[in-house]
This record gives structure tokens, C-alpha cells and sequence, in this order.
């Protein structure tokens, strides 16, 4: 993928004023909901969660499901370790996400939708409550019924994936489900149902807003439009930032590093750890058939200088998978506690450094095995880090 025509430049379009959403709403319940469904489609958005399902086709799919009752989730359990821009749109610009899920609920059918909220986002219940008995009473103004309820999370990581979390709305273990089927035709209680995240849905109202093609002419081909970024780590300018998609890492870098960056990682924990030989070659959005390596991201952008410890940085995160492991099944459940045991021992001396070669085939043992995404995206951290910063595991 080649980023000569790349100019990297901070977009305001995520938190802009929201003062228009009853113009929005309303204009767009005026529209066909097939046109709505071919508008999302055709400005190639796809979801903001890491994932980077078309988020045009999900709505096509739930749909089109034969079913008297269907819902919309915003998904607001944002757990991701890096990861603090879905709470920064929740408390600036609430209503866009409420008009998005509206309208999504015009489109598939839905008169319900909820929004999972991570259990220590507890602070943000009250001022999100204010804001939907706002919008509530001005969909009842005009004629539309469609209620949003707020449902609490209790802290768990694996409620981020999106059938562990409708497991945990249903009263349940909160454990991912298998698949197939898919939400879109067997989700919440059985029902056809969209799960989108906070980010996602917001872009779906700058589509509403702006037009479908204004928001593909941003980004580059197979990653259109704009993106929150988390930046945090050994930068001397942290935040939250809404950037085009297409980018270099060394693009990245030269903006956000503090001169002496060595390694950035690219989606939180269950992301990829960049090193600085590759961040020219490396590129911010999703996979296409263009050149170069096209890392995706949920936002978290973590960056080191050489003060940091890589192997402090991985003990980490395997103490953090470990912990948040469901348990549900063998290869996560017993591989995080192996490879946070493996390293220790090769880092004390009892396992030749050898070993780590077989600690990353367990790794991505799991990487296809494991049921959900958590046990998967193990060997994303683990395998690059271990492979680029060798030395620093053993020594």
C-alpha cells in the first residue's frame, strides 16, 4: 500500500456540535430504509471495533431476518487496555449516538436498543440517562416510538466480544457463543440483532449528516473515512485524536513520538507490537489488495522509547489475559497461564531461551482454537513482540 498521496491531518468531524440530531433524525426517517442501508454501504464504512465488518451489510442482514421483533446494541463496554475514546463521545456528544441508534432501529425494524456500558463507566449512567429522556420525548414529539435502556457491565473484559455481551444482558455467564449463528439472525433472546460499537455508530451520523461520499473520500481505498485514535504511552502530546485512515506508522510517529520511539503498539493488548524497522512499511487501516502490511485498530495506540522494558510490557498483558480469561474453554484458559509461566522461566534461567520458539507455537495453537477473540489475539502481542525484541526476553 503506498502513501505517497497521504498527508496526515486532525479531523473534526466525531465531536462536533450535536445541536442539528433533530434535523437528522428527522430528515432521515423522511428517507427509504433501503436507501439509508445502500448509503452505508456505498461509503464503505466499516466497524470501528477492531473487526472491520461492513457495517452497511450488518443492518442489510438483521434486516432482512424474518422475525416480529428485532434490536440494536450499542456496544460500550470498552475494555481494551489503551483504549478511552468510546467514554469521551458518550459524554460529549451522547445524542449523536442515540440518533444513530434510531436510525438504525428505523432500518432493521427495531423499536428497542440498549447500550451496554462498561461497568466503570458507572459515572457516565446519570448524564446518558438525561440524554435519552431528552431524545425519548422528542421521538414521541414527532411521532416515533423507540426506547433506549442503559444496562450496566460488571468489569468483565470478555463482555467486549459481542455474544458474550448479550449472554450477560439475558442474564447469563458472560461467555462468547458459538458461531454460526450470528447475531444478525440470532442475537439478543433469540432475535435478529445489530451490535455496533460507540464509534461505529457515530460515523454512521456523519454519513447521515454529510452524505455517504464525503465520508469515502476520507481514508484511502479498503479503509475509508476517519478514525479515533487513543494515543498514550512515551508521547509528549496524549489524547484523543480523529484521524484519516491510511496512514504510516512512521507517519504516526513523526507526529505523536517523543523522538526516540522503538515500538508502538497497534490495538491495545490483543494488537500488534510494531518495531521501529518496520513502522515505514506499516500501515493504519484494514487489509486490501495493495501493498505493504495494513494493521487495523480499535483505536488504542500505545508507544515506547527505549526507557521501556518489552519484556515488562508483554508480562503485562499476559497478566491481564490471564486474568480476564473466561475459562470457558482450554486453549485461552490454560495457554494464557502457560505462556505467562514460559516467559518467566526462560527471563529466570530454568528454560533455555529456545523454549520462547515453543511458547509462540502455543501461542498460535491458540490463535486457532481458542472460541472468541480473546484467546485468539493472544499470539498477536505475543508472537511480536517475543520475535522482535528477542534479546529483551531473555537477557
Amino acid at each position: 500500500m503506498t502513501t505517497s498521496h497521504y498527508q496526515l491531518k486532525r479531523v473534526d468531524l466525531i465531536f462536533k456540535n450535536e445541536n442539528d440530531w433533530k434535523q437528522i433524525l428527522s430528515r432521515s426517517l423522511k428517507r427509504d430504509q433501503t436507501d439509508i442501508v445502500n448509503s452505508l454501504i456505498s461509503s464503505e464504512l466499516k466497524g470501528r471495533g477492531g473487526a472491520g465488518f461492513p457495517t452497511g451489510l450488518k443492518w442489510k442482514l438483521t434486516a432482512e431476518q424474518e422475525a416480529d421483533t428485532r434490536y440494536i446494541i450499542c456496544n460500550a463496554d470498552e475494555g481494551e487496555p489503551g483504549t478511552f475514546k468510546d467514554r469521551e463521545i458518550l459524554s460529549q456528544v451522547p445524542l449523536k449516538v442515540l440518533t444513530a441508534m434510531a436510525v438504525c432501529g428505523y432500518v432493521i425494524g427495531a423499536t428497542e436498543g440498549f447500550i451496554y456500558l462498561r461497568g466503570e463507566y458507572k459515572f457516565l449512567e446519570k448524564p446518558l440517562n438525561n440524554a435519552i429522556k431528552e431524545f425519548e420525548n422528542y421521538c414521541n414529539d414527532i411521532g416515533f416510538h423507540f426506547s433506549i435502556k442503559i444496562f450496566m457491565g460488571s468489569g468483565a473484559y470478555i463482555c467486549g466480544e459481542e455474544t458474550a455481551l448479550m449472554e450477560s444482558m439475558e442474564g447469563h455467564r458472560g461467555e462468547p457463543r458459538n458461531k454460526p449463528p450470528y447475531p444478525t439472525n440470532n442475537g439478543y433472546l433469540g432475535k435478529p440483532t445489530v451490535v455496533n460499537n460507540v464509534e461505529t455508530l457515530v460515523h454512521t451520523y456523519t454519513i447521515f449528516k454529510y452524505g455517504a461520499k464525503k465520508f469515502k473520500d476520507l481514508g484511502v481505498q479498503y479503509s475509508r473515512g476517519t478514525k479515533l485514535f487513543s494515543i498514550s504511552g512515551d508521547t509528549p502530546i496524549p489524547g484523543i485524536y480523529e484521524l484519516e485512515l491510511g496512514m504510516s506508522l512512521q507517519d504516526f510517529v513523526d507526529e505523536f513520538g517523543d523522538g526516540d520511539t522503538k515500538a508502538v503498539q497497534v490495538g491495545g493488548a490483543s494488537g500488534f507490537l510494531v518495531p521501529r524497522k518496520r513502522f515505514a512499511e506499516t500501515i493504519i487501516g484494514y487489509k486490501g489488495k495493495l501493498t505493504g502490511i495494513s494493521l487495523p485498530t480499535g483505536g488504542s495506540m500505545m508507544l515506547f522509547n527505549s526507557s521501556r522494558s518489552m519484556f515488562n510490557v508483554l508480562n503485562n498483558y499476559l497478566d491481564f489475559f490471564q486474568e480476564e480469561s473466561c475459562g470457558q474453554c482450554t486453549p485461552c484458559r490454560v495457554g494464557c497461564q502457560q505462556l505467562l509461566k514460559g516467559i518467566h522461566a526462560v527471563k529466570r534461567g530454568e528454560k533455555h531461551a529456545s523454549y520462547l520458539k515453543k511458547l509462540i507455537k502455543l501461542s498460535e495453537t491458540m490463535e486457532y482454537t481458542a472460541k472468541c477473540g480473546l484467546g485468539q489475539s493472544v499470539a498477536n502481542s505475543f508472537s511480536s513482540i517475543v520475535e522482535n525484541f528477542w534479546e529483551e526476553m531473555v537477557f
